[in-house]
């Protein structure tokens, strides 16, 4: 039962002067590297008032003329906790127009200059509720340029959902748009939500606006939203709000985004394209008659599907059996279209790929794509004319076969490819004699940081090390695994690999201290107590590389350049703090050059 006005009020002044109000915080995660990008701040009133729901507590408020005090308790709140949980990324708050102009100067800087965050971690999200009505755009966009001054991004809450803020995005330029849960709600059965969804993506790639879609609740609704490119996600299948959220994208959130990414598929670059799944079927000329093509069918019952093509080998459409079947099949229709040309029935808008593109930049397509193309195949070009014909069906099952591949031997925490494909990809290039550099990868005093801290937070270093290594490379160039525990391996084609190595360590560095007190950072370690009950000191976890440069010809088995890679990591982790150590032996002349020779050939980055 709801309180008077007047007892609204006290409630709302006496959760001012309390505090009283409890943080929760969902994560919002990168779609491209199955990462948490950052958390959106939310609240939850006391549990036994009616002011508990955000959307109780926040009509009170606006009815009280409390809107701006209590919004500034709400990021006060949400600073210092997700200080507290040394939560990653950015913190999205939520603010609306009134408090933004009124009362931010002092309310937001007074939270933000306590809680001791960087305003670079701020994004504020502009909320239209409540009196934002009375709130000129001239006035917002003066605050808004105040703060993107001082490092705030800002973003833009429930796009779709009037059409003042489709103003204002033309207007303020935000960093980010998210897309009202509406239009996210079972996108995967509504071509008309994803035609909405592909005409925002166009928009914030014309503008520079980055896209986040809100309220994805299904695996369905998430393989949509990913394949259509949209760069990050919020929902109750990715995660629900939480008062202590957790670090890392669950994991099979992160595999559904993974598998959807042929950079991380085992042997990526030399994944199946087109041209694995097509079949050769001999195309018809747009000249020929529509009762050629009905001869074409009775004559090959297997055939469902035939190219048009033009004279010079260019495809004009397709036509399938049931649509010319279903045409011919009234009275008459043979005498009236029969001698006409068969483009009269085709489809003039048929999906066309190249035979180049992979079959996962393909099932992108077709996810987007009008369903009919499923269903009746589409045309695969060389060099834009006709290839052939593949079908949804080959599509679906190449996929299939290869996320089982990849599944099998992939680490069931990283996804990365295991040892089997290690091997076998190194094999490949050591037969090709294609020239790389092996570097083997491994986090230094991680046993006792797993032992103090929990393999959960094992686990998170492990995955940020991933993704700190998936970052240091060129997917079409080179490749990545993980060979078990802590330890990695990447096989480089990149030319620049010291550099890729050493901004892979400089990023590893800096991103392992939000794992640590400051306490710990500024002594550069921590105490454990050992089986003897003895403080035992350990530096901060650190990442060690051993680099060797592998020359054709020179090796014939993976088991001889992983011999060399260990024996060079060996000597990177006797060396303190994160370091690359490359073995030049076989650099210069393509030989080895001979035990005890001059340490100057060994050189430590």
């Amino acid at each position: 039962m709801w309180v008077f006005e007047s007892d609204e009020h006290d409630s709302l002044q006496r959760i001012v002067q309390g505090e009283n109000l409890t943080a929760l915080f969902q994560p919002i995660i990168d779609l491209e590297s199955a990462e948490i990008f950052g958390y959106e701040g939310l609240v939850r009133g006391p549990s036994d008032s009616p002011l508990h729901s955000p959307s109780c507590l926040f009509k009170a408020a606006s009815e009280c003329d409390l809107l701006c005090d209590v919004e500034g308790l709400c990021h006060k709140i949400l600073v210092e906790e997700f200080v507290r949980l040394k939560l990653p990324g950015k913190l999205f708050l939520n603010v609306s127009p009134e408090a933004l102009v009124r009362q931010m100067n002092e309310t937001f800087r007074y939270a933000l200059f306590h809680g001791g965050i960087n305003p670079g971690r701020i994004v504020i999200e502009l909320i239209e509720s409540g009196p934002s009505a009375h709130v000129g755009p001239e006035k917002i966009r003066e605050s808004l340029e105040k703060f993107c001054g001082e490092g705030y991004s800002v973003a833009i809450d429930d796009l779709g959902e009037g059409f003042s803020n489709f103003r204002l995005w033309s207007e303020l330029r935000p960093n980010f748009v998210k897309i009202d849960r509406h239009f996210i709600q079972n996108i995967d059965q509504d071509p008309l939500k994803v035609k909405f969804v592909r005409s925002i993506q166009d928009i914030a790639g014309s503008v520079g606006t980055l896209v986040i879609a809100e309220g994805i609740e299904t695996h369905a609704e998430l393989m949509v939203v990913k394949s259509m490119g949209v760069r990050y996600g919020q929902g109750y299948h990715i995660a629900r709000p939480h008062p202590a959220p957790g670090a890392i994208v669950a994991m099979d959130v992160a595999r559904t985004i993974k598998s959807f990414s042929s950079e991380n598929v085992p042997w990526g670059r030399d994944s199946i394209t087109a041209r694995g799944i097509v079949h050769a079927d001999i195309p018809v000329n747009a000249r020929q008659t529509n009762a050629e093509i009905l001869r074409l069918f009775e004559e090959k019952p297997d055939l469902e599907t035939v190219a048009v093509v033009k004279d010079d080998g260019v495809p004009v459409g397709l036509i399938t059996r049931p649509e010319l079947i279903n045409n011919f099949a009234r009275r008459y229709r043979h005498e009236l279209f029969g001698k006409n040309a068969c483009t009269q029935f085709m489809d003039a808008r048929p999906l066309m790929v190249d035979k180049a593109a992979t079959v996962q930049e393909v099932s992108k397509l077709l996810v987007t794509a009008d369903r009919r193309h499923l269903m009746q195949g589409f045309i695969v070009l060389d060099d834009g004319r006709y290839f052939g014909i593949a079908y949804g069906q080959d599509l679906v099952r190449v996929i299939t076969e290869m996320q089982l591949q990849a599944a099998k031997y992939a680490n069931p925490l990283t996804q990365l490819p295991g040892n089997v494909p290690i091997h076998e990809h190194m094999d490949s290039l050591l037969r090709a004699k294609i020239p790389f550099c092996a570097c083997y990868c491994d986090l230094d005093h991680f046993k006792p940081f797993n032992d103090l801290y929990g393999f959960s937070a094992g686990d998170a270093v492990l995955q940020l090390a991933a993704n700190v290594l998936s970052r240091a490379c060129d997917h079409d160039m080179d490749f990545l695994g993980h060979i078990g525990g802590d330890d990695f391996i990447i096989l480089f084609r990149s030319s620049n690999w010291k550099e890729r190595c050493e901004a892979a360590l400089d990023e590893f560095g800096e991103s392992i201290r939000n794992f640590f007190g400051q306490e710990d950072i500024d002594r550069g370690g921590y105490y454990t107590e050992n089986r003897r009950y003895e403080k035992e000191f350990h530096p901060l976890t650190s990442l060690s590389i051993g680099a060797v440069v592998i020359p054709p010809g020179l090796f014939t088995s993976y088991m001889e350049v992983a011999r060399i890679a260990a024996g060079a990591k060996k000597q990177a982790k006797q060396r303190p703090g994160n370091c690359l150590f490359v073995n030049q032996r076989y650099m210069q002349s393509g030989r080895p050059v001979e035990e005890g020779a001059d340490e100057a050939a060994l050189t430590q980055y």
